[in-house]
């Protein structure tokens, strides 16, 4: 009796452990596919609905956006950043970018600018950090702050 106890626990441990390493498995990306990640976080900001930019967001997401002092910590919170943020008819451009990727995590990085729907212009410095969470890409941690500087004024 205690040898077939024995025997049912190690295959269960190693049942666990094969399960875990599968999940652990990397998922195949490369920057392109990440780049694209904004452009579909881009796109649900022109349909004006929160809750199609919060679809982005994985569920212990965190948002630290550009103007509020609020950091973000769920879908609730997020998307109350969103109902007031997309009144301005926002729409963002990438000016720079750098792109990490790691197991199952990547970084986009760099710096963009939001043309609002009154044609002002807001430049800012961007972190994503996604994960592969269920088979997508998900924003776990998204940093959003406006430029320190103003930018020097071009003189030809």
């Amino acid at each position: 009796m205690k040898k077939s106890l024995i025997a049912t626990l190690l295959i269960a441990a190693a049942a666990t452990a094969q399960a875990q390493a599968q999940s652990a498995a990397c998922a195949k990306t490369d920057a392109k596919e990440i780049s694209a990640l904004f452009d579909r976080w881009n796109a649900s900001l022109a349909t004006g609905n929160p809750d199609q930019v919060v679809a982005n967001y994985a569920k212990d997401g965190v948002l630290s956006p550009t103007v509020s002092n609020k950091v973000r910590t769920n879908h609730a919170e997020i998307r109350d950043y969103f109902v007031h943020f997309l009144d301005k008819g926002p729409q963002g451009k990438i000016d720079t970018r750098i792109v990490k990727i790691g197991c199952n995590l990547a970084q986009d990085v760099g710096t963009y600018t939001f043309t609002f729907k009154d044609g002002s212009k807001v430049s800012g410095r961007y972190t994503y950090v996604y994960e592969f969470v269920n088979g997508q890409w998900l924003i776990s941690h998204h940093h959003s702050s406006a430029m320190p500087e103003k930018a020097a004024a071009h003189s030809h």
